[in-house]
């Protein structure tokens, strides 16, 4: 019955596509993060339906989308830059069939990072794009959250509808993107148009949110956790009574202490001493070891270039290791081949400086510029701008959120944050383009002060 109903669902979104090829990108979309082939059984597992409507996205907006209005940001080319840097270290890996194997779906991770701005062309279709990857997500994130409220859950044991680490089904990633989801969430409770805003729409959000905020429980990431605590932080940037918002914040979280499982607040617990975790430190002594390998190749060993380390650590007294059993003393061991478990040196070890600093601009370059677009939106009076600052508010912090997550998980190419940079930059050019089509200046002054569009019949 499940494949049935991934079956009628699909062929119902690609069957619309035809007569609104926009629709492609949104299915895309849809595909890419939930990936109903993969939860299927037999009916549609073994049709590569993702490269199917990936094509079809693409003629469809080659062959019947409007392209005069079509904008360009310096950020496509910067993903340019690093698609074609990623291919020549694929074609000199160090390992050249593990590294084609994730170049296989990197290198559309990438392209479509760059075309997907293109098709942003209306607010819309921004909207659109917005509600099809919060929606998507939130089918992970709410069965997540219900067998973590149903008392499941565990360290690697909470299964998110796939029982792999694919994408976002894993524990770590998941937890990440969930927290850097909840500002968008709340944005679209605010100023959504395709659903308006009412008690059902209010109720849901604060639902997702909330399954959202139970994703490190259930899968007791620590990068959860401290990916909520940094969101927590940013967002007092945004809320009117900070005061009455800390108060709050801390009443909660002391009220939520007492219901948490005793498995999670001993493993958060490892946060302040990572050697006395076998996996924390492990990815320490393994980022130790990524960085001498960069200083040997500076140009990155290529994809899963991880597969050749070798470490040794020594792991202190702990009360409490999922993956060892208990000891009294310090122990020492040895780790092969373990990944990097940190975007960082992730695209250090297999992408080099080079590659590091194309990444990292690209990041910095995005958040500078939904702030310069939130400064420049954030007190207007014109109602039809009135989204643009609290969206451009949501992106920054969902965008940080991830950055600050990525530093202990390797998603350096994980397709879900590459839409949020394609929708950075769909925004940007929209913003740019109706701009300069308006003759747009800012309208927070009084009426008076500000200085007539046109001149008055007669002037001059």
């Amino acid at each position: 019955m499940r494949d049935i109903a991934f079956i009628a669902f699909l062929f119902a979104f690609i069957g619309v596509g035809f007569r609104k090829p926009f629709l492609f990108v949104l299915c895309f979309c849809y595909i890419d993060i939930v990936a109903p082939q993969r939860l299927s059984y037999f009916l549609i597992n073994s049709i590569p339906i993702s490269l199917i409507v990936f094509g079809l996205a693409i003629v469809g907006w080659l062959a019947v989308d409007d392209k005069r209005d079509t904008r360009w940001s310096g950020r496509q080319f910067l993903l340019m830059a690093i698609l074609l840097y990623c291919w020549m270290t694929t074609v000199n890996a160090d390992f050249p069939v593990e590294a084609a194997d994730k170049w296989s779906w990197v290198w559309k991770a990438l392209v479509w990072a760059i075309f997907l701005p293109l098709t942003l062309r209306t607010k819309l279709r921004i909207e659109s794009l917005i509600l099809i990857m919060l929606l998507s997500a939130a089918s992970i994130a709410i069965a997540g959250g219900i067998k973590t409220a149903a008392g499941g859950g565990g360290y690697g044991q909470l299964q998110l509808l796939l029982n792999e680490n694919y994408g976002l089904y894993e524990g770590s990633i998941m937890s990440t993107v969930g927290i850097a989801i909840i500002p968008l969430i709340l944005w679209y409770r605010n100023h959504g148009t395709i659903f308006p805003p009412d008690w059902r729409v209010s109720l849901f959000c604060f639902a997702l949110c909330f399954a959202c905020m139970l994703l490190p429980v259930g899968t007791q990431a620590r990068t959860g956790l401290v990916c909520l605590a940094v969101l927590a932080i940013l967002s007092l940037r945004a809320v009117k009574h900070r005061f009455l918002y800390i108060a709050g914040a801390g009443l909660l979280a002391l009220a939520a202490v007492p219901f948490l499982p005793q498995s999670f607040t001993e493993r958060m617990e490892t946060i302040r001493d990572h050697k006395s975790d076998q996996s924390a430190s492990t990815r320490v002594a393994v980022w130790m070891w990524t960085w001498d390998y960069a200083k040997e190749h500076p140009f990155g060993g290529g994809f899963e270039a991880y597969i050749q380390n070798s470490v040794r650590v020594e792991k202190a007294a702990s009360e409490y290791d999922p993956a060892a059993p208990q000891n009294a003393q310090a122990m020492v061991y040895e780790e092969h081949s373990r990944a990097y478990h940190s975007s960082y040196f992730e695209m250090l070890g297999e992408q080099g400086y080079p590659g590091l600093a194309l990444w990292l601009f690209l990041h910095i370059a995005g958040l500078v510029r939904m702030e310069q677009l939130r400064r420049r939106y954030l007190k207007t009076r014109r109602a039809e701008e009135q989204w643009i600052a609290p969206l451009a508010t949501a992106l920054q912090h969902g965008h940080v959120t991830y950055m600050v997550g990525s530093l202990f998980v390797g998603i350096a190419f994980q397709p879900f944050i590459y839409m949020m940079l394609a929708l950075e930059m769909g925004l940007s050019t929209y913003i740019r383009r109706r701009e300069q089509e308006s003759g747009w200046r800012s309208l927070t002054a009084r009426p008076a002060q500000v200085p007539a569009r046109h001149p008055a019949p007669g002037a001059g």
